[in-house]
């Protein structure tokens, strides 16, 4: 299984040029080319087209291209998951996704456009029903044809819908997050966590990048340029974890210990789970490193 590095990925409007073209050269892992919140119903259309234009155009090197749609239930979501698919892009991003129904009709709804096959589905998880039925909704990746990649978190939306408040340290909010983050990783998908409103409190968005970190999430989704760095900083795994995943994994493939569930390695315990979440480790590591 090819492992990528979504540490940051990052919202652009669509309706803006200038900042789809910046998107380009910034050190993210991911751009989500968005068509919902940050654009104006009377931009909607031209924001289509323009987003269209800059994934067939190109350019954007290694980073995963996702195009935001507008929601299902919307005036405008049936052209933009149409052009979406139909663009080229690595994912397309569906909005308050609620239903494994819904799930099951994206899927098929791509099968029937013969969109091409490296097209993955992302959907966000913003509504109390979403949250209710998280392990459904992630259960659907078990079905190829869903094309099920990821969950990404909407607490903006969670905050609205459930009148809970978006404080430091998120207290409210805990038990949902940890939530989604077992039920996606349960059936083998990412999950990445919501943005960070206040742009200009670097320390609380360097405090939630490591809450988030901690609670398992496999990065997280950014408004601002200037919080791409902190992000990055802290879901790549560190230098000397990275180093002590590389000797566990030497010390398992040893002769001697291949058949044995747990070894004994500078003095500490080891099981062969350490040795699998090792593998992970370094294929993370590796992959950032050939990112450049």
């Amino acid at each position: 299984m090819i492992i990528r590095p979504r540490r940051s990925v990052l919202f652009m409007p669509g309706s803006n040029a200038r900042a789809i073209e910046k998107a380009k050269t910034l050190p993210v892992d991911g751009v989500i080319l968005d068509l919902e919140d940050a654009v104006a119903p009377d931009a909607k259309e031209a924001a289509r087209n323009q987003i269209v234009k800059a994934v067939k155009d190109g350019g954007f090197g290694k980073r995963e291209l996702f195009i935001r749609t507008n929601a299902i239930d919307t005036p405008w979501f049936n052209d933009d998951f149409t052009a979406a698919a139909h663009a080229g892009c690595d994912a397309i991003v569906v909005p308050k996704v609620s239903t494994p129904h819904q799930v099951e009709k994206l899927g098929q709804r791509l099968l029937d456009m013969h969109a091409q096959s490296r097209i993955h589905l992302w959907i966000m998880i913003e509504t109390p029903l979403a949250i209710f039925n998280a392990p459904m909704l992630a259960a659907q990746a078990r079905d190829s044809e869903s094309r099920l990649t990821g969950f990404i978190m909407g607490t903006n939306d969670l905050a609205k819908e459930s009148r809970a408040r978006i404080v430091p340290g998120r207290a409210p909010m805990i038990g949902w997050l940890s939530d989604c983050v077992l039920a996606a990783h349960a059936y083998g998908i990412d999950i990445l966590d919501s943005v960070y409103n206040d742009i200009a409190n670097a320390d609380g968005f360097a405090q939630e990048c490591l809450q988030g970190r901690d609670l398992g999430f496999d990065g997280k989704t950014l408004i601002h340029p200037s919080q791409i760095a902190a992000c990055n900083a802290t879901f790549t795994p560190p230098a000397d974890e990275v180093a002590q995943a590389r000797k566990i994994i030497a010390a398992f493939g040893l002769p001697e210990n291949k058949d044995k569930g747990v070894i004994q390695l500078e003095g500490r315990m080891v099981e062969k789970m350490h040795a699998d979440m090792a593998q992970r480790t370094v294929a993370i590591a590796d992959a950032i490193e050939a990112k450049g």
